[in-house]
C-alpha cells in the first residue's frame, strides 16, 4: 500500500484483503480498521460536509465524530473503530437523505 498517510512497518505478514471505496479497490490487511485502510491508500478519510476541506479523522479513538462514513446501503460507520470485512462497500460522502439514518 502506497500513496496514503500511513505506512505500515511491521505485521505485514496478515491476510490481504480488498474493500471498495467508493467505487475504487483499497487492499488492507486483516484486522485493519477502515480508517487504517483507507489512510493507508489514499492519504484522507473524507471531504467535511461543512465545506472545510478533507479530513483524516482526529482522535483515532471513537470519540471525536470525524471519522464518520457510510456503507453502501447507507449506514454510518466510525472508520476508526470498525475493523475491515473483505468486500465491504464504503463511501466516503454521506448518501442522499441521510440525516437520521444512523446507530451510535
Amino acid at each position: 500500500m502506497t500513496g496514503g498517510r500511513f505506512v505500515r512497518l511491521a505485521e505485514t505478514d496478515r491476510r490481504e484483503m480488498t474493500i471498495v471505496v467508493d467505487g475504487k479497490p483499497v487492499r488492507a490487511l486483516e484486522g485493519d480498521t477502515l480508517l487504517v485502510a483507507i489512510l493507508g491508500a489514499l492519504g484522507h478519510l473524507r471531504t467535511s460536509e461543512f465545506g472545510d476541506g478533507r479530513r483524516a479523522g482526529f482522535c483515532l479513538m471513537g470519540a471525536c465524530q470525524d471519522c464518520w462514513i457510510w456503507s453502501a446501503t447507507g449506514d454510518r460507520l466510525r472508520a476508526c473503530s470498525t475493523s475491515i470485512v473483505d468486500g465491504m462497500q464504503i463511501s466516503t460522502q454521506q448518501p442522499e437523505g441521510a440525516w437520521g439514518h444512523f446507530e451510535l
